[in-house]
């Protein structure tokens, strides 16, 4: 995968508005968005924007890589 930090400043805190992700698979065809704030992580697929992605809490996500 091709991962593409869309905006990037030198180090800071996430907070709601968090930063986006853009992500490509090797071949450069658009996967989508990871949006990543202080609270959650948003999937966008596709053109998705924000308010239409997948969330998953901190909680969640952590949860769910333990397990594997």
């Amino acid at each position: 995968m091709k991962v593409e930090i869309k905006r990037f400043n030198v180090k800071m805190e996430l907070k709601t508005s968090g930063m986006e992700l853009d992500i490509c698979d090797n071949s450069g065809n658009r996967r989508g968005d990871l949006v990543i704030t202080n609270t959650k992580l948003i999937w966008c697929q596709g053109k998705t924007t924000p308010t239409n992605g997948k969330e998953i809490t901190w909680d969640e996500f952590i949860t769910l890589m333990e397990q594997r």
